[in-house]
């Protein structure tokens, strides 16, 4: 066999050291380049990269590479990972990766595709050993070493009737006399989940908990897999995406390089409800048609009010929410929430206020304008300030996802509570007002 020249023990040592830099810098290549670089690496390290790439990147270097490498690596990429890549492909190529990958592998996969994306079934490693509750730390020990699992954080333990039965923490066999059984030192939180249990729900236990192993059992009570640490952190980091792209109308599944018609079929959808919530907004200002024309100088500050209204909506709208994903408030705070967010709302409103009241009396040496610019701003402000936090609540009261299009729905509310207070105001002021 021939040595390695120089050249390519280099590569193979930075892909070693740096693998998050290489498949970032992949990220950016053409197909081509990147299936060079990983056939110039040992396979398990080539796995380390991939399944660090952008997933539609991943995917589509994946199906590039030629059926003898594909095979290799595919005994060496995590079956959870490899299902996700594949996921991005069409029939052909997925049919093609499945029959290269082994009869047991891609029996692993495609169950694994069996469940719908964001449960975790789709999360979970199904290739995972179970230890009876009766055997000695010495054995498990041995069996460890023979499985060569260095993934495994956790042993996972059945019973008699082989259901699951509870978790022990790897580094409290390895210290453990070798003669004490493993039910012994298994953790007193036996967390487990199904394979349909959303994702919203794995990422809560592992916010609960601070788990770095999550049992999946079927109803009968037995372990189809388990979900590990990386798997949890990537859970937890697309229930966040998710939450962010869905709060201003877009599809969870939408990706930066997913095709055109994946961003147009989800998108579309919420801005036509959007474009009839901006007539809302626009039909309240229809209202106050005639004071516009009387008083110009509204026209020109009306974007003020609404500017500063959805501002401070959105700032009690991200801390809500962040609050509702972490688990640090439930709906039984709403009182506490909104009662909050009123004095934060007064405080930074009247603050605001002052300000811009100052600044409108010296643009237009008129004290009425200035005084409806100070009182409609703080009340505005009160007001987006509470919906910000009421909508996410609210939503969640009513059994929906807090961050589905919140954003719109907050958007409304900020411009009609915005124009509505500050035209109404300068129609009951009228007389204060400096026409023209």
């Amino acid at each position: 066999m021939a040595q390695p020249t120089p050249h390519q023990v280099l590569i193979q040592r930075f892909v070693e050291l740096h693998p998050e830099e290489v498949a970032r810098q992949l990220d950016d290549a053409i197909t081509d380049e990147a299936v060079g670089v990983l056939q110039r690496v040992d396979d398990a390290v080539a796995a380390t990269v991939l399944q660090r790439m952008e997933l539609d990147r991943g995917a589509r270097t994946l199906a590039s590479l030629d059926d003898a490498y594909l095979g290799r690596l595919l005994n060496q990429l995590d079956p959870a990972i490899t299902a996700r890549l594949v996921a991005h492909l069409d029939e052909s190529e997925l049919a093609r990766i499945l029959s290269l990958a082994g009869a047991n592998r891609a029996r692993e996969i495609q169950e694994i595709l069996s469940y719908p994306p964001g449960t975790a079934g789709s999360l979970m490693d199904a290739q995972v050993s179970t230890f009876a509750v009766d055997c000695t730390v010495a054995t498990a020990l041995a069996q460890i070493r023979q499985l060569g699992n260095r993934r495994a954080m956790a042993l996972v333990l059945r019973d008699e009737n082989d259901r699951y039965a509870g978790l022990v923490r790897l580094p409290d066999v390895v210290a453990a006399d070798p003669e004490l059984l493993l039910g012994d030192l298994r953790d007193g939180t036996a967390v487990q989940v199904q394979p349909m249990t959303p994702r919203e729900e794995v990422v809560e236990l592992l916010n609960t908990y601070r788990l770095t192993s999550l049992p999946v059992v079927d109803f009968a009570g037995q372990v189809v897999g388990v979900i590990r640490h990386d798997g949890l952190v990537n859970a937890a980091q697309q229930d966040l995406a998710s939450d962010v792209q869905e709060m201003v109308g877009v599809s969870a599944e939408e990706r930066a390089l997913s095709k055109p018609w994946v961003g147009i079929r989800s998108r579309l959808p919420w801005l036509h409800i959007n474009l009839v919530t901006a007539f809302l907004a626009a039909a309240v200002v229809g209202i106050f048609e005639d004071t516009i024309a009387k008083f110009t100088a509204l026209a020109v500050l009306l974007p003020v009010v609404a500017g500063q209204s959805g501002n401070t909506g959105a700032q009690a709208l991200a801390v809500t929410m962040r609050g509702l994903a972490l688990r640090e408030i439930r709906t039984s705070h709403a009182a506490r929430v909104l009662g909050k967010e009123l004095a934060i709302g007064f405080c930074n409103g009247l603050a605001i206020a002052a300000v811009t009241a100052i600044g409108v009396f010296i643009w237009s040496q008129s004290l009425g304008l200035a005084l409806v610019m100070l009182c409609s701003m703080v009340v505005s402000m009160i007001l987006a300030s509470m919906a910000g936090a009421a909508i996410p609540v609210v939503l969640v009261k009513l059994g929906h996802d807090p961050a589905t299009a919140s954003s719109i729905i907050l958007t409304t509310a900020t411009d009609i509570v915005g124009f509505l207070s500050f035209l109404g105001l300068a129609t009951l002021l009228a007389d204060m007002l400096p026409t023209g």
